[in-house]
């Protein structure tokens, strides 16, 4: 087999010095004998075959990854980002070749210093690696990392991509790595209380530090932001229950209160959603709310919590429960906000 394979790389060269003598522009005989030479150990002779196959054409595929490769050898990381990007702005393939090489480079802290340099020229690519990162790259914490360089050098981060980085982490356990991400990207974030109390957020794509609204079978949600306040809406058909609405918390240990305004709530006692606190890590309950009828008190509702030691990170859920009414529960929440009770 293995002098299968020698014979058929010389046939290959063979047939690649033809092609040179016969066109001496011939960019894929180029890199077919360098990269015979460079198999045969003659690193010399291939490398002046690829400084030849260079001045002929940076747009040919093969030569940019043998280009990369010789980079690479050398641990030369600055000539190996400017093939990947020249071979990315100019093939088509290349980033389904490059995106997954380069992702897990992240890893590499010299590595991902250079490619913010890269990136801050604002390469066509960039936008749709940056995204590839956050989804595929094996270290969620390095991608993080990577874009809060990214951000410092002026390079934008989608939010979807920062979202997805933030879950990731979140789903790791990397809690600390997540919260300090998500608070360097919104600027006043405070780690003792909930986020937006006036449902203003205009992203489509929460994190899990966010409001998160629920959709399930028989159970219709969705934030409607406004310029100075929103409501979150909800609809669940009739004899239907669940989650309606989430967002992480990481409470230190101690007391809190939860405090907000309902509309549109007119249920049975036994019918009405209520607030819970629950520790993320085992599902321990650590307290519930459950709202009265809108019509009562102008729709306010208060209630208390305590967060005990050993239970780092919270979920907050508005939860709706079964309702007997021929047309279901209704409703709207236009503000609720957790805080320390000091």
């Amino acid at each position: 087999m293995l002098l299968s394979k020698q014979s058929a790389r010389a046939r290959a060269a063979d047939l690649a010095r033809l092609a040179l003598r016969q066109d001496p522009t011939a960019v894929q005989a180029v890199a077919t004998l360098g990269l015979d030479a460079q198999l045969r150990g003659h690193t010399a002779a291939a490398r002046r075959l690829l400084v030849y196959g260079n001045a002929l054409s940076r747009r040919d595929l093969q030569l940019r990854l043998w280009a990369i490769e010789d980079a690479v050898g050398r641990n030369d990381i600055p000539a190996a980002l400017v093939n990947y990007d020249v071979a990315l702005r100019t093939s088509r393939t290349a980033p389904e070749l490059l995106f997954p090489v380069l992702a897990a480079a992240t890893d590499d802290q010299a590595i991902r210093l250079a490619l913010v340099k890269t990136l801050s020229g604002k390469p066509a690519w960039a936008e749709s690696f940056i995204f590839h990162a956050a989804v595929n790259a094996p270290n969620p914490r390095a991608v993080a990392s990577l874009y809060r360089d990214l951000r410092r050098a002026g390079v934008s981060v989608l939010d979807e991509a920062s979202s997805v980085v933030i879950n990731r982490l979140i789903s790791g356990g990397f809690w600390e790595d997540a919260w300090s991400y998500y608070a360097a990207i919104h600027p006043g974030a405070d780690r003792r209380t909930s986020r937006d109390p006036l449902f203003t957020s205009r992203s489509t794509t929460p994190s899990l530090f966010d409001w998160t609204p629920i959709n399930d079978a028989g159970v219709t949600t969705s934030i409607q932001p406004g310029n100075q306040k929103g409501v979150f809406d909800f609809a669940a058909s009739p004899s239907v229950g669940g989650t309606l609405l989430q967002q992480i918390q990481v409470l230190p240990a101690g007391d809190y209160r939860l405090v907000g305004r309902s509309a549109g709530i007119d249920q049975d006692e036994g019918a009405r959603p209520y607030w819970i606190l629950t520790c993320r890590r085992d599902g321990r309950e650590l307290g519930r709310i459950v709202l009265p009828n809108s019509s009562r008190l102008n729709g306010l509702f208060s209630g208390q919590f305590s967060v005990p030691s050993g239970c780092p990170v919270q979920v907050l859920a508005l939860v709706a429960r079964p309702s007997n009414s021929a047309s279901g529960m209704t409703g709207q929440i236009e503000q609720a906000r957790l805080y320390p009770v000091r």
